[in-house]
């Protein structure tokens, strides 16, 4: 293969693009934190180099599609592909939009780069475009986190999987291609092709895989799964067309990674934010202001981008939010034990409440300050040697010092702090003696809000409190 990489491949890398690159369909299940964006891009860039293809749409979800067009195709996709490359946008008709979308059907030798997010295929708008897409290019098709569709009846995946017949190449990518049962593959395999497990329909697919028995509800009879046959058969019929690449295995990977995953405001939060903001600025405009003074303001807009605010009467409102909804689409997609922070106690409940519902009572400990002194140690060594114990909550002022939780190797920023001191130190809480795994550290933020510039500063290790009184605080409000 003669290509000239942008960014040097891992070899565990190089590995999963020499077994994919010329396949019309193929599978990425790659660990988050193993590049699997950057192989697909590459594979992407090589098929274009070949003339094989001059469209690329890719489709993610909401959290990390528009990480692909800021951060990973300026990363990897190599300088010498001109490209056009626009984020679809749902709710945005305007003719600034409209004309960059426009600019995809024009006629060249670019590589058009379309990125949508897999939730505008639940309706019909977004399904048009990407036909209209794929019916003017030699396209490949690829599907970021592809559980997102593993339920063959909801609109989304049937909407996506009649695109598959439009575009010769097809890719998935996911470090847990199984999140709940083997049956989640179904989809998943139907969009490369439907003849790769050489099940058309789902229902041949479960009598093969899955162990059923009928049982009466309200006076109806119903199928329920009560358990699973064959999987030792269906891991072979996969790996003719799939990679699987686990941190643990990648000894060139570097032992840390970080991550973002973004989320819209919803209309309730940015109605608020925005009344907020114009408050924050008349009430800051033209005073000589202390550190303090401004640092609460921000933590007003902070606490809006999370879901919620506190009234004038000392009451806590929520919000609607998507915020939650991510971090638990990020857990379907995470190997192993996890630890997850939030600056506020409010959303430490939010996180734990919402972990016991889908994942049951045993599966998280908490650790703030509501945690009583004897609780504590008890929920460390919980964390560190149950098996069935999978998630640590807490906040960083709280759990962020002295504590080793190196059982987990994934930790979430559910939101941060504004002190640098506290980031660094809850980062440690994994990266100590006694960890044998690659780390990866992901935050969630709220796209064109404080959030944005909170993340930046405490990744370039810099001091908010510290800094902002040196800037213009406007630009962060």
């Amino acid at each position: 293969m003669n290509y000239k990489f942008k960014t040097k491949p891992y070899a565990h890398q190089l590995d999963a693009l020499e077994a994919s690159w010329d396949k019309e369909n193929f599978a990425y299940f790659m660990e988050m934190g193993t590049g699997k964006s950057k192989v697909l891009l590459d594979n992407a860039a090589v098929l274009y180099d070949k003339g094989l293809i001059n469209g690329l749409l890719l489709i993610a979800p909401k959290g990390v599609y528009k990480n692909w067009y800021d951060s990973e195709i300026p990363t990897h996709l190599p300088d010498h592909i001109e490209k056009k490359v626009v984020l679809w946008k749902t709710s945005d008709k305007s003719k600034k939009q409209m004309s960059l979308l426009n600019t995809l059907f024009e006629t060249g030798t670019d590589l058009h780069i379309l990125i949508m997010n897999v939730e505008s295929f639940s309706k019909g708008d977004g399904l048009k475009f990407a036909q209209k897409f794929l019916s003017c290019h030699k396209a490949m098709i690829a599907i970021d986190e592809s559980t997102t569709i593993k339920t063959p009846t909801s609109n989304r995946t049937k909407s996506i999987l009649s695109l598959r017949q439009d575009a010769k190449y097809r890719r998935i990518l996911t470090g847990s291609p199984v999140t709940k049962s083997p049956l989640d593959l179904f989809s998943q395999c139907q969009f490369l092709d439907p003849w790769l497990l050489n099940h058309q329909s789902y229902y041949t697919f479960k009598a093969r895989y899955a162990v059923t028995r009928k049982i009466e509800v309200q006076g109806r009879r119903v199928e329920i799964v009560v358990g699973y046959r064959n999987l030792a058969e269906l891991s072979e019929k996969i790996k003719p067309f799939s990679k699987r690449i686990l941190k643990e295995d990648c000894l060139d990977l570097p032992a840390k990674s970080f991550i973002k995953h973004t989320v819209e405001l919803t209309k309730e939060q940015k109605k608020v934010y925005e009344q907020m903001k114009k408050e924050a600025i008349a009430f800051l405009d033209g005073k000589m202001q202390s550190t303090a003074t401004v640092m609460t303001q921000l933590m007003r807009l902070h606490q809006i981008t999370c879901g919620h605010f506190t009234a004038d009467d000392g009451t806590i409102k929520d919000l609607p939010c998507s915020r939650l909804t991510e971090l638990m689409s990020i857990l379907e997609n995470v190997e192993g034990k996890t630890i997850i922070w939030s600056h506020y106690t409010h959303d430490v409940k939010r996180i734990i409440a919402k972990i016991k519902e889908v994942y049951g009572d045993d599966s998280v400990v908490d650790y703030y300050g509501a945690t009583e002194s004897d609780q504590r140690s008890k929920n460390i060594k919980r964390f560190q040697t149950d098996p069935n114990c999978r998630f640590f909550v807490g906040t960083t002022h709280t759990g962020g010092y002295g504590i080793t939780l190196t059982a987990g190797s994934t930790m979430i920023y559910f939101s941060n702090g504004y002190d640098l001191e506290k980031r660094q130190q809850s980062e440690a809480r994994i990266d100590r003696i006694g960890q044998t795994k690659k780390m990866t550290y992901i935050d969630i933020l709220s796209q064109d809000t404080i959030d944005e510039h909170i993340v930046k500063a405490l990744r370039n290790k810099v001091n908010i409190a510290n800094t902002i009184m040196g800037e213009d605080y406007k630009d962060w409000i």
